[in-house]
């Protein structure tokens, strides 16, 4: 418990001081945000703002995680490591994808291929690791079943279960790279889904099968290899965000980038995948899921029919168009994230509580 207190206040304590000289730094150097021109009018005053924001909060997280350790005195995990490789992995892919469009001047980053190849290398690295490392109850990080709040199911076998965790990597760090179009939007949204993880890593780590000899009901433990630790890196994250949003918030004084939101989804989908709750994520990142499926349907919409459902995507910028100001649309999309963590952790309590 010690471990997920001192994490969290590390990286909160981290990006609430550093990020201000992160803003200096960028800002230096000129490495400003660039407006798409076919956006909403009103983000022309978002032009020059410093990016690539990311920076710090991954590496708020990494060495959160890393004092956490020192001060208590627990070792790493595989897990834990595990997951901060693939943040720190998508956030590489997404850094160089940042730096391209500052030194371009150009929307576009990275070349679709490109930038596709670096998210395949790093999520097929992840996913081979993930099978590795077993236990002394044969547990490794990731398991080749599918999982809601636990394992069901057969195995898919470790060439099935590489391509589904680089689907989940792909979806989680490209939806929250979409989310990311409002000031504070997608950071918010995060930092909500991982205190729901900190919360899912604890109760897994109190009722887990390794434990079964003390828990009054042993039928119904969670078979996680290393849930506390992932429970660490997750207020690790939560904490780092949380900083991080003091200056993200609107009006920005930074924006993550898509170092940032890359970094971020791949924490999301590598939580998901090694906490054995791979479906359950859909719902806890509720917010992103509706955000990219609203690309989805756009495109699909006007490829077979030429006519647009939303007067623009992603979602956030239909309501901009509609009238709505930038913090209206943030808290009320908050607000459908929160409802989606809390009706998620329901179903996590309720798919515990069946097994009694």
């Amino acid at each position: 418990m010690r471990q997920i207190l001192f994490a969290g206040a590390i990286g909160l304590f981290l990006t609430l001081v550093g990020t201000p000289l992160l803003i200096k730094l960028l800002a230096r150097k000129g490495y400003g945000q660039f407006i798409r021109d076919d956006g909403p009018r009103t983000h022309g005053s978002k032009k020059g703002t410093p990016t690539m924001g990311g920076i710090a909060f991954i590496l708020a997280t990494i060495i959160a995680y890393l004092l956490a350790k020192v001060i208590t005195g627990e070792p790493m995990s595989f897990s834990g490591i595990l997951v901060l490789f693939l943040m720190a992995g998508m956030g590489l892919v997404g850094f160089l994808d940042d730096y391209i469009k500052i030194v371009k001047q150009r929307s576009l980053g990275l070349r679709a291929k490109a930038k596709m190849a670096g998210q395949l290398i790093v999520g097929i690295a992840f996913a081979v690791l993930s099978l590795q490392f077993a236990d002394s109850r044969g547990n490794t990080p990731a398991s080749t079943r599918l999982s809601f709040v636990e394992d069901f199911g057969w195995s898919i076998g470790p060439v099935l279960f590489c391509v589904w965790a680089l689907f989940m990597i792909l979806a989680m760090s490209n939806g929250v790279n979409l989310t990311d179009g409002l000031d504070g939007l997608a950071t918010g949204a995060s930092v909500m889904v991982f205190g729901a993880y900190t919360f899912i890593g604890l109760w897994q780590f109190q009722e887990s099968c390794a434990n079964a000899d003390n828990l009054t009901n042993p039928s119904a433990c969670f078979e996680v290899r290393d849930p506390l630790d992932l429970a660490v890196v997750a207020s690790a994250l939560m904490g780092a965000c949380f900083g991080f949003l003091w200056w993200n918030t609107s009006p920005a004084k930074i924006f993550m980038g898509d170092t940032g939101s890359l970094a971020l989804g791949g924490a999301l989908a590598g939580l998901a995948i090694l906490s054995r709750t791979e479906f359950l994520l859909a719902i806890l990142g509720g917010l992103f899921v509706m955000i990219t499926m609203s690309v989805v349907i756009q495109v699909g919409s006007f490829k077979m029919t030429g006519k647009r459902v939303f007067r623009m995507a992603p979602l956030q910028h239909h309501f901009e168009l509609k009238g709505w100001s930038e913090v209206l649309v943030v808290v009320r999309f908050w607000i459908i994230q929160g409802m989606c963590v809390i009706v998620g952790l329901g179903l996590f309590y309720a798919g515990w509580a069946a097994k009694k």
